[in-house]
């Protein structure tokens, strides 16, 4: 079911959800300070592109005071939105029935567009 799921999700916007996260991530990482930013853009890019069967978890060695900070400065800078357009299509998609699988994944990548640092997905 997983398959199928990530092929529905995959040709129906996840692919160009995937690329727009790795172009936003290639952006971050041309500059130095930059770089932790971009990495996470590719890691919420990898779970765009197969989000059913994936799980995002906290990690116990998150990395401290520097975490907060980087999830601060990431909300601050675009993660707030992001985040915010995945809790509008996961509500829009959840009023049919059909939707509620893909909106459970949207619910899955607001989650960690909001505070991507100190998680992992597994």
């Amino acid at each position: 079911m997983n398959f199928i799921g990530n092929l529905i999700w995959l040709i129906f916007g996840g692919l160009a959800a995937a690329l727009g996260y790795v172009f936003g991530g290639f952006i971050l990482c041309l500059t130095i300070i930059g770089i932790p930013f971009g990495m996470q853009c590719f890691k919420i890019a990898g779970l765009v592109l197969w989000p059913f069967g994936k799980k995002v978890v906290s990690n116990s060695n998150s990395g401290g005071c520097l975490s907060l900070l980087f999830n601060i400065i990431w909300i601050l800078t675009g993660g707030l939105y992001t985040a915010a357009v995945h809790i509008i299509f996961g509500v829009l998609l959840f009023i049919t029935i059909i939707g509620i699988p893909f909106a459970k994944q949207h619910f899955k990548l607001a989650e960690i567009s909001l505070t991507p640092f100190g998680k992992s997905v597994v």
